[in-house]
């Protein structure tokens, strides 16, 4: 926007800001910032961890704030509780460690005018040597073969949908939405294309969990990348808002335990085949380079690329998977 008008430029300034307004979450004005004092959050087995803690209202440390915190192994009961007074809004806590790979988790809470507060980091213990809890049933590989080689003779019948309003100078954007891992079962995403014609790679984003509408990575696909963003519940992706709230509290609420005691029918049976589709379909993209694929998510999605995985991309060139579930 340099070269534009200044006219032109407000302009478009004063709408980009309205719809940031829609677009982003309300923003705090009091935030607890939880950090370890690795920058890569990243640690040797026994290595002590120090959690950085910064209480602040309107960007400024609060004065003489109390606070309540915990540190203990994640998802397990605390080894550590107490408070402190914050007189600049500051606070060192020591962690410990931990002696096996693993993670370790500080939460941290506050109550301010009535309201109270509270976030969290996790530090990983030599991360690369967590091994699994349970062992993979005798046929785990077998059923997802055969899944997988059920699911590839499902035509794709991709229909795409431009939507206009999301378009920009470079990119254009779709509701896309193909056949999963059986017919009349749909998977729906938002595919960004760059417009100028050629070759590029590609990068599918698998969701968080819950129930959402998406607007799909445009701005990556503006530096010339083809993203998928996907949904996961087989539902259009731009619908109001106020339906995907309805839906998670009614027929959605609980999803991830859908028939869980059946393998055929397990609802993240739809999801994990769900994303091997969606990586079909971007292979059949004319677009595609055909050579540079990536898959990345976090929370929910880190572990759908963790399972992404272990059933394996298509074609003989491995995909570059990153995953966030810390």
């Amino acid at each position: 926007m340099q070269n534009t008008k200044f006219k032109v430029a407000l302009s478009l300034f004063l709408l980009l800001s309205s719809a940031l307004l829609f677009a982003q979450p309300i923003e705090r004005l009091v935030k607890i910032m939880v950090t370890p004092d690795h920058q890569n959050w990243v640690y040797k087995q026994g290595e002590p961890v120090k959690f950085q803690v910064l209480v602040t209202k309107n960007s400024e440390p609060i004065q003489n704030i109390k606070i309540k915190y915990e540190v203990g192994p994640e998802q397990m009961v605390p080894t550590k509780r107490d408070s402190a007074l914050l007189k600049e809004g500051k606070l060192q806590i020591e962690g410990g460690t931990l002696k096996e790979a693993g993670f370790l988790r500080c939460k941290v809470s506050a109550t301010i005018d009535g309201v109270r507060y509270e976030n969290l980091a996790t530090a990983a213990y030599a991360p690369e040597k967590i091994q699994p809890t349970t062992e993979s049933p005798a046929d785990f590989d077998q059923f997802w073969e055969k899944a997988k080689t059920d699911a590839a003779k499902i035509p794709l019948d991709a229909k795409l949908t431009l939507l206009p309003d999301r378009c920009t100078e470079k990119v254009n954007v779709y509701q896309a939405n193909i056949q999963n891992y059986k017919m009349g079962v749909r998977l729906y995403g938002i595919l960004c294309m760059p417009k100028k014609p050629s070759k590029y790679p590609a990068l599918l984003k698998v969701p968080g969990a819950g129930v959402r509408p998406y607007g799909g990575d445009i701005a990556t696909a503006e530096n010339g990348v083809i993203t998928f963003e996907i949904g996961i519940h087989g539902i259009p992706v731009t619908l109001d808002p106020s339906i995907y709230l309805d839906l998670g509290k009614t027929v959605l609420d609980g999803y991830p335990f859908y028939n869980l005691d059946d393998r055929d029918r397990y609802y993240y049976k739809r999801v994990y085949l769900g994303c091997v589709r969606a990586i079909d379909f971007l292979y059949s993209l004319p677009e595609f380079d055909g050579s540079t694929l990536g898959v990345t998510g976090g929370s929910q999605g880190g572990c759908v690329v963790d399972r992404h995985r272990r059933l394996g991309c298509q074609g003989e060139i491995p995909c570059r998977l990153l995953s966030r579930t810390l």
